[in-house]
């Protein structure tokens, strides 16, 4: 089981995430990212997906288009948690 994160750690981990935006009534960040096609948002996605397989913990997501929005939360734990911020640093790796 994995505990969810108090407002200190949240606070301290938002820090160091680009662009996800916190949702307090839902305790989870969330991201929107653009892309130049759907070509190049899918390759994205493959390439979270992957990322999230290996970490066992799978993100809430949607595509419409050249357009993902991510949303991470630990259903187990009952909101954010290291596992999330952990995953949108990853994403971040990704994109950059």
């Amino acid at each position: 089981m994995v505990d969810r994160l108090n407002d200190a750690e949240r606070e301290a981990a938002l820090q160091g995430l680009k662009g996800w935006v916190y949702d307090a009534a839902a305790d989870a960040i969330s991201h929107v990212f653009k892309f130049k096609d759907f070509s190049e948002a899918f390759g994205f996605m493959s390439r979270v997906a992957l990322e999230a397989e290996k970490a066992g913990h799978h993100p809430d997501w949607s595509n419409s288009y050249n357009v993902v929005t991510i949303r991470l939360s630990t259903h187990d734990a009952g909101g954010l948690s290291a596992k999330d911020i952990a995953l949108a640093k990853a994403i971040d790796q990704i994109v950059a």
